[in-house]
C-alpha cells in the first residue's frame, strides 16, 4: 500500500462520524490531521476524486474542506494541476515560532490555574515521546512532540486558544519536514520537554518558561539555518 492509499484509507474509516458535525469542516479536520501527524506532506496532492469516494461526500463539500484548509496556510490550490499541501516559506517559519511563544508562554504563565490534570497532559506527551524514542520511532516522536507543546498551549484553558493551536502546529508539522534526519532533529528536544515538564509538575513557571523560552529561540534557528541551505 503507497502512503498515500494509507492516509485515503484513513479518511475512508473515520468518514461514518462525518454527520455528526458540519461536513466540510470536518473533512478539513480530517486532512488537518494527517498533516499534524507528518503523513501528509509539503508538495503532496490530495486528489479530489479519491477524497471524495473515501469520505463519502460531494465535490461542492471537498472543495469547501479544501478552501478552509487554504485559508490556514495549509495547502494551496495550482490552476490546472489540483491541490498540494503547501510547502512554507522562511518567513512561514518564524511567524509560527512568533505565534508558539505568545500561545505556549501563556499556556506555562497559567499552568496553576489549568490545574494538576492538565499539567499531567504535558507529562503523558512527554512519556509518549520517550516511548516512541525507546522503540526507534522517530516519527512517532515528532508526533509526541506535537501533542506536547498542544498541552502546553491547552494549560491556557481556553478553546479558542485551542483552536489557533492546532492549526499552528500544522504547520509546524509542515516546518519538520526540512530536516533531513527526524532522529537528529528530534532526540535534544525530547530530553528538553521533559525538562520542561517536571519543572511545571513541580509549580516553577518561571524557570518553565525561561526553559521554553530559549528551547524555541534554538528550534527556530536550526530550522531557519535548515531551510537557507535548500536555497
Amino acid at each position: 500500500m503507497t502512503a498515500q492509499q494509507e492516509w485515503i484509507s484513513r479518511i475512508e474509516a473515520a468518514s461514518h462520524d462525518l454527520g455528526r458535525s458540519s461536513t466540510a469542516i470536518r473533512v478539513a479536520d480530517l486532512l488537518r490531521g494527517e498533516i499534524a501527524a507528518g503523513r501528509l506532506k509539503p508538495g503532496d496532492r490530495l486528489p479530489e476524486d479519491k477524497l471524495c469516494a473515501a469520505a463519502r461526500v460531494s465535490r461542492n463539500t471537498m472543495r469547501e474542506a479544501f478552501r478552509l484548509l487554504a485559508v490556514e496556510g495549509l495547502v494551496v490550490h495550482e490552476f490546472n494541476r489540483g491541490v498540494f499541501v503547501r510547502r512554507l516559506t522562511v518567513d512561514d517559519l518564524v511567524d509560527v515560532y512568533r505565534m508558539r511563544r505568545i500561545l505556549e508562554c501563556a499556556g506555562v504563565q497559567n499552568a496553576a490555574a489549568a490545574g494538576p490534570v492538565a499539567v499531567a497532559r504535558v507529562v503523558e506527551a512527554v512519556e509518549q515521546g520517550e516511548r516512541a524514542a525507546a522503540a526507534g520511532d522517530w516519527a512517532a516522536v515528532g508526533t509526541a512532540d506535537i501533542a506536547f507543546h498542544g498541552a502546553l498551549g491547552a494549560l491556557c484553558r481556553s478553546p479558542r486558544v485551542d483552536d489557533t493551536m492546532q492549526r499552528v502546529l500544522a504547520e509546524l508539522r509542515l516546518v519538520f519536514h526540512v530536516m533531513g534526519s527526524p532522529r537528529e532533529f528530534h532526540r535534544p528536544y525530547l530530553h528538553r520537554n521533559r525538562v520542561i515538564a517536571d519543572l511545571l509538575w513541580r509549580g516553577d513557571r518561571e524557570a518553565a518558561e525561561r526553559e521554553l523560552r530559549s528551547y524555541l529561540d534554538d528550534a527556530e534557528a536550526q530550522l531557519t539555518a535548515a531551510y537557507r541551505a535548500l536555497t
